[in-house]
């Protein structure tokens, strides 16, 4: 410390275990270890208070900030394995593993890291004061707000901000969609789907981690479509309500097919498969007894071919990145699809689907 003679080494040494003596007691382990044990078991009780829908065991682990708003998911796992502890003083800022499972959909848990600010009560135990998403960790649901949720015969809708007669919408239009997809895909599949429907397109990308303009104009995205593993644990439609909304009845129809055929389908695609079979194909499925004609169902690609702007061949990956220009990104879309007819009707669906 400042103005202070700087004491010799034997003392420095016999100062040093003193201190360590004060602290954890003579062969005791560090202090951390002791925080984190208890912390640890904070966590878990906080677990099992969401699990049980015990509000009153929930508060008892600290604030209710996210208690109301995720009291409605149906739940069948939920638990935190504690990877990180920076403490200073009566605070502290944990690091955790969050492992999930919605119960009926997920077939295993999903994993997300999260940060929670502690600090200690008066009777000097570990306190929750804010639980957020961990940095590079998107948000969940019921971090936006309160969660509403409405159960369809094949679909779960979970929504923020949104009107149980929305949300019912999406169930009937999901219910739909599964089956539309077993007639053309097959049953193999686990035939029920998970629809998240945030506020905004804002929400929407927060849920995906991700900038808001990156999906504007995109009405519906569905996670883990491509190159995920087979054994994933959980897929989700996530809706961008700004875009979905100015849909007609068939637009959305359309939409909620395409992204089911994304969830049937994934077991069978990799990084190996190109866009313009995953995603034709789920178009091709979306469009099936519309009655969309081509050119209503293609409208930029008519428009550029009628201008004389003939595509030269099938569109590249790189073509369906969100990278603001609309147009090309529904060409890409729009030859996916075209291309995926033309294989079903000169080869036939079977031959597509293989």
């Amino acid at each position: 410390m400042a103005g202070r003679r700087r004491a010799s080494g034997t003392r420095v040494v016999i100062a040093l275990c003193l201190l360590l003596v004060s602290l954890v007691g003579c062969g005791g382990p560090p202090a951390t270890d002791s925080a984190r044990a208890e912390v640890q078991r904070l966590l878990e009780r906080r677990a099992a208070a969401i699990l049980d829908h015990d509000e009153t065991a929930y508060l008892r682990t600290g604030a209710r900030d996210r208690y109301g708003n995720l009291r409605a998911v149906p739940f069948a796992a939920w638990s935190y394995r504690l990877t990180g502890l920076r403490r200073t003083g009566d605070s502290a800022l944990a690091e955790a593993e969050l492992r999930y499972r919605v119960q009926g959909y997920d077939r295993a848990p999903v994993s997300v890291g999260r940060t929670l600010s502690l600090s200690l009560d008066a009777e000097g135990r570990w306190y929750v004061d804010a639980e957020r998403p961990a940095k590079g960790s998107a948000e969940q649901l019921w971090d936006q707000g309160e969660v509403s949720v409405v159960r369809g015969d094949d679909s779960l809708v979970l929504g923020v901000g949104q009107s149980g007669t929305a949300l019912r919408s999406y169930a009937e239009l999901a219910d739909r969609a599964v089956p539309a997809v077993s007639q053309a895909w097959g049953t193999q599949w686990p035939r029920r789907v998970v629809v998240l429907v945030p506020e905004s397109l804002d929400a929407m990308a927060g849920l995906l981690g991700a900038p808001a303009s990156s999906y504007r104009g995109i009405a519906a995205v569905t996670t883990g479509e491509t190159g995920a593993p087979a054994s994933a644990p959980a897929d989700r439609i996530i809706v961008n309500p700004d875009a979905y909304g100015v849909l007609g009845g068939t637009g959305k129809q359309v939409v909620l097919t395409h992204e089911t055929t994304h969830v049937a389908t994934r077991a069978h695609t990799s990084a190996a498969t190109p866009l313009w079979l995953s995603e034709g194909y789920a178009d091709w499925v979306g469009y099936l007894g519309s009655g969309r004609s081509p050119s209503e169902a293609a409208p930029e690609l008519y428009r550029a071919v009628a201008e004389g702007r003939v595509p030269q061949e099938l569109p590249a990956d790189a073509d369906f990145g969100f990278s603001g220009d609309g147009g090309r990104l529904a060409r890409a879309y729009e030859s996916g699809w075209m291309a995926c007819r033309m294989i079903a009707d000169r080869w036939g669906e079977v031959r597509l689907g293989e």
